[in-house]
């Protein structure tokens, strides 16, 4: 595994324990501001590992098809962020 995919699985897992305490909160009827504030921290650092892993795939995967020069995977490359990108829309 490398350095960036272990910074990542240590960002999810610190995140899975985030979403453990969120619940735990829930269950001991915590105040709901507090419990916000720690649902938009949690939006927040999935959100920089979200970045991370599309700045990986343009990096490589997208790096990749376009030095192969191969059209249709360069295409199809593409069309997968651009898909992406209209998903994060809705």
């Amino acid at each position: 595994m490398s350095d960036k995919s272990s910074a990542k699985i240590n960002r999810l897992n610190r995140i899975a324990g985030q979403v453990r305490g969120v619940a735990q909160m829930i269950e001991d009827d915590r105040y709901c501001m507090d419990i916000l504030h720690q649902i938009q921290a949690i939006k927040s650092a999935l959100a920089k590992v979200e970045t991370q892993v599309l700045k990986d795939h343009a990096a490589c995967c997208v790096a990749e098809a376009i030095a192969s020069g191969d059209e249709a995977e360069q295409r199809e490359k593409f069309a997968e962020l651009v898909e992406l990108l209209e998903r994060t829309r809705k």
